[in-house]
């Protein structure tokens, strides 16, 4: 089959090529990938248009990466579980996703219904699924107010309109005015540049930037609220002057998306498929136009998701 591999000697870091076709185990299934969409930290692995490597552990040569994709059933399970020939799917994993075929665990995948769009379906897994089990660790945000940091980013878009979906006070921060627009209509009650003009008494914060901006947050809480560490797009540090972690209960939570994504996936899919989830794909290219969508994607000029179709 065909994949995006990684190599270090070509410019962007991957080229297309040849590699095995997958094995899949007793409880995965072949899919056959049509579409894929784009997360900052597998960029980084692969290294791509980068001279260093982000903080981002080196791949090595003939390494397939890629997370999300979705596709169409090659061949079933050979346990029996999971969707058969044909169906249509969105899935997830850790690596193999930016290939023409993907061995799946049925755990990991849902499926999709015709009306939906495979691309569409490809940007849920990662930014979708974060979005949605950052905002339950809110717990009940019904009228509450609840800040998104880096609003315009794929996970920043799907929490905003989650949380609206929710019944939140969803207060969108954004990196600049042009980074924002568009976001009142995903939902956000207020659209701000930075943290400057949010009063204090915040139910909770998700969290996608870090840095300076992380501090701001924290004391922006109300009693008994949280921040949810999603991301550190800024790539700064956070210091906390003295004593500012002092006083009423409040929180910092360490955020990681888990595994076994079927169930909240389907709900993704079922949102999409009622047209109460926009999956904002800010560029839509060939998937041999990699490199060029990671670079839009680092320099931060692509808002929402970017999404290759598998040629």
């Amino acid at each position: 089959m065909l994949a995006l591999l990684v190599d270090h000697d070509v410019p962007g870091g991957l080229r297309l090529g040849e590699t095995a076709d997958p094995v899949p185990a007793a409880d995965e299934v072949l899919v056959e990938v049509r579409a894929i969409s784009l997360n900052h930290g597998e960029l980084r692995g692969a290294i791509l248009n980068h001279g260093e490597l982000l903080g981002v552990a080196k791949q090595s040569a003939g390494y397939v990466p890629g997370w999300d994709a979705a596709g169409v059933v090659r061949s079933p399970a050979a346990s029996g579980c999971g969707p058969p020939v044909g169906s249509r799917v969105v899935t997830y994993g850790p690596s193999g996703a930016w290939a023409q075929l993907r061995a799946v665990p049925v755990g990991e995948l849902a499926v999709v219904p015709e009306e939906v769009d495979l691309g569409a379906a490809a940007t849920l897994p990662v930014a979708g699924v974060t979005a949605l089990r950052a905002l339950r660790r809110l717990g009940f945000v019904l009228g509450r107010r609840v800040l998104v940091t880096g609003a315009s980013g794929g996970v920043g878009r799907f929490a905003v309109q989650l949380g609206a979906a929710a019944g939140a006070h969803v207060i969108a921060s954004v990196g600049s005015a042009e980074r924002g627009e568009g976001l009142a209509g995903l939902g956000a009650a207020e659209v701000v540049v930075g943290l400057d003009g949010v009063e204090s008494g915040l139910h909770g914060v998700l969290d996608n930037v870090g840095g300076p901006q992380l501090a701001q947050a924290f004391a922006l809480l109300a009693e008994g609220g949280s921040v949810q560490l999603i991301g550190a797009a800024s790539g700064e540090p956070t210091v906390f002057e003295p004593y500012a972690t002092v006083g009423e209960l409040r929180s910092l939570q360490s955020f990681l998306m888990g595994a076994e994504l079927a169930g909240d996936l389907a709900v993704l899919v079922g949102m999409l498929a009622s047209g109460r989830l926009d999956p904002q794909i800010g560029r839509r290219l060939d998937w041999t136009d990699v490199a060029r969508a990671a670079e839009s994607l680092f320099a931060r000029r692509i808002a929402g998701k970017a999404v290759l179709d598998v040629s």
